[in-house]
């Protein structure tokens, strides 16, 4: 997995976080110069970072239940009110968890007697997720290393007391926070919590599940390659797609079929050079293509497709899956489809504004 960019714009950053990191580097300054002093420690400063978000987030708030939440716009309250509101369980599955804020608030739900388990990402991100497992570990909190069999457990969800479950495209890694492009989904689908709920607890133990099927949800790695060609596929009029990665040729043969058949396909990515070459396959075909450079102020992270928006197909997939290879088909992923308008037209609003922020790629002349 690519990371983000570092921040270049400080618009990008809200006062809670400014707050924040503030605090933080005030308090690293006191233990600079009290090394030797055993009355500071690492875990002071941790304490004091946990502090002060917890003080940044103490803002008036909307009742927990905000169906949507786009990242960098909206931050991480709408998460957290979810999280305080467990009263039995919580099960979070995550590819990367460095936020102390997030990881407290699981601490103390667990020192509630909520029964919390989490499940971190081994084969790929052992290194970043190993101080959450530390910390988390010695707090009351069930904490597992996701099963060796999947190339990479990618998915991103938290499932609050069985019934309530937030499907993210973001992980949960506050240096990616500023940037980073994601969209999160709160989905109390009945049949949706049962699967995922079953799911999670044959990860959770180590044992072999194919994941049951829905209408709603898709999975790596049993469905994703079906089902995202089969959304792309069935597209009539439209599609707006954002997107980390572009290496599956799969995905680029079924987007330039889709263009080839007049479907209008407008792309917004973060530019690599890795996908020069199928952004030149999918321009040729007539895919419209706006890029970001690596280091401006948004980083496109989201993994979400938009199809035939305004119509009565109209149906937006979003989700953890990558178009790669290994993300459709070795990792642990989960994605969800929906149909809302509400949803849908917030998701259509965002993606018009990313794409036409970004650069227009234009193709390479013959030669």
């Amino acid at each position: 997995m690519k990371k983000y960019a570092p921040c270049q714009n400080e618009g990008y950053f809200n006062l809670r976080y400014h707050s924040a990191w503030l605090l933080l580097f005030m308090v690293a300054a006191f233990g600079v110069s009290c090394i030797g002093d055993d009355r500071f420690t690492l875990h002071d400063l941790r304490d004091a970072y946990v502090i002060s978000a917890r003080a940044a987030d103490a803002a008036p708030s909307a009742t927990p239940g905000q169906p949507l939440i786009t990242q960098p716009d909206d931050g991480l309250l709408e998460l957290k009110n979810q999280l305080q509101t467990a009263a039995k369980t919580i099960d979070m599955t995550i590819y990367d968890l460095s936020d102390p804020a997030i990881e407290q608030i699981l601490a103390d739900k667990a020192a509630q007697k909520v029964v919390v388990r989490v499940i971190l990402d081994h084969n790929r991100e052992a290194n970043d997720n190993q101080q959450a497992f530390d910390f988390l570990s010695t707090r009351g909190v069930a904490v597992r290393w996701a099963p060796a069999q999947y190339a990479a457990t990618h998915s991103k969800s938290i499932t609050i007391d069985g019934a309530t479950t937030i499907i993210m495209t973001n992980n949960l890694d506050t240096r990616y926070y500023p940037t980073g492009r994601d969209f999160g989904v709160v989905d109390v689908d009945a049949a949706d919590n049962a699967a995922i709920a079953q799911v999670f607890d044959a990860d959770f133990n180590g044992q072999p599940i194919t994941p049951p099927v829905t209408p709603n949800l898709t999975w790596s790695p049993t469905q994703s390659e079906g089902d995202i060609l089969d959304l792309i596929n069935s597209a009539q009029s439209t599609l707006a797609i954002e997107n980390e990665e572009m290496s599956y040729a799969n995905v680029v043969e079924a987007l330039s079929k889709a263009a080839g058949r007049g479907v209008q396909v407008r792309l917004a990515m973060t530019i690599a050079k890795e996908w020069a070459g199928n952004f030149e396959k999918l321009a040729q075909a007539g895919v419209q293509i706006a890029v970001y450079e690596p280091d401006a102020p948004l980083y496109i992270h989201a993994k979400v497709i938009l199809a035939d928006y305004g119509t009565a197909s109209q149906k937006l997939f979003i989700g953890s899956q990558n178009f790669s290879y290994d993300s459709l088909d070795k990792n642990r992923e989960l994605g969800l489809t929906i149909t809302a308008t509400a949803i849908l037209s917030s998701v259509n609003a965002t993606l018009t504004k990313d794409f036409r922020g970004g650069r227009r790629w234009q193709l390479s002349p013959p030669k």
